[in-house]
């Protein structure tokens, strides 16, 4: 019989879709959307912090919430019930990505009939990424797809880190997943930058992304800042640049003193460990090397920052 699956992370739901199986979605987070197709579907969570606030006030009602020890995620007990769900899907990677398997595992115990199983993804790099493709394909009886997938994704990356590696100059680059206060990317983001024809030099791959201060941004001075904030899309970046600008730091920078800061969508593209990892490698080596590089994501997937947006 056909599962009956909701997704309360958007990088399961991107992987459920491309395992051939969104017929099969029920439920969703408030923050899958991708494919647009599961809009329609009905929304299972919701935050208790508001994404509409500045970083710095974001950041502060995380962290005020965390330290209450509650989730900043609730889930919909009573639509998760009505929905009937034979297969939930969570994380157990980070408080402040979606909706923990704490909550899940107490909302099924408490409230939810139909006792679906519970898949956790805790993807830390690339190889856990495809293990946890690999899960859900396995967990919906579909585990050739899940190889076929798995493979198919690791294969596009295999040529890109192919044609990238007879580049002989390779920029150092500061990929910041929050502005303020300031966060290097860390998790698979150094490794797509090796992949894509970089020398990452703030976060480490394999562990989560770490704050840091501006002594550290400036010490490692790097040719090119990308910047990728957890949940936000360009035009969200672009209003919230003058947390960055202001600083009397950010003029001293090699990248910005080059004209070599660009914005990305972080929400759609790095911040989602699925399928669409191909697509952010791809952006990197777009914004590294786009003399040679060239795959049609500038403008929806990165844009580079204005000059102004530079200087103010």
């Amino acid at each position: 019989m056909p599962e009956r699956i909701v997704s309360l992370i958007p990088s399961a739901t991107e992987i459920v879709c491309a395992l051939g199986l969104e017929d099969q979605l029920v439920g969703r987070s408030h923050e899958c959307d991708f494919p647009a197709s599961i809009a329609q579907l009905p929304v299972c969570s919701r935050s208790r912090v508001d994404p509409s606030a500045s970083s710095r006030e974001i950041d502060r009602q995380v962290k005020s919430v965390l330290r209450d020890a509650i989730s900043i995620y609730e889930v919909d007990t009573q639509t998760l019930d009505e929905l009937e769900p034979t297969l939930i899907i969570t994380q157990a990677q980070c408080d402040v990505c979606a909706v923990s398997l704490n909550d899940v595992e107490r909302a099924v115990g408490e409230f939810v009939r139909s006792s679906p199983r519970i898949i956790s993804l805790s993807p830390m790099g690339l190889p856990d990424v495809w293990n946890d493709v690999f899960a859900v394909a396995k967990a919906t009886n579909v585990p050739e797809r899940g190889r076929e997938l798995a493979t198919n994704l690791q294969s596009r990356l295999t040529d890109l880190r192919n044609r990238t590696q007879s580049i002989v100059v390779r920029p150092s680059i500061a990929c910041l997943e929050w502005m303020d206060p300031l966060m290097a990317a860390g998790n698979w983001v150094p490794e797509l930058v090796e992949i894509a024809g970089g020398r990452n030099c703030l976060g480490k791959a394999g562990e989560h992304s770490p704050w840091m201060n501006w002594d550290d941004l400036l010490a490692a001075d790097p040719d090119v800042i990308v910047i990728m904030p957890c949940g936000f899309d360009i035009a969200r970046v672009q209003t919230e640049l003058l947390t960055l600008t202001e600083c009397d730091e950010w003029s001293r920078l090699r990248a910005v003193q080059t004209g070599r800061v660009y914005l990305t969508d972080g929400n759609q593209y790095f911040n989602r460990p699925g399928p669409r990892l191909v697509e952010s490698a791809e952006i990197l080596a777009e914004i590294l090397h786009g003399r040679h590089m060239k795959f049609d994501h500038q403008g929806s997937g990165w844009v580079m920052a204005t000059d102004g947006s530079l200087t103010d």
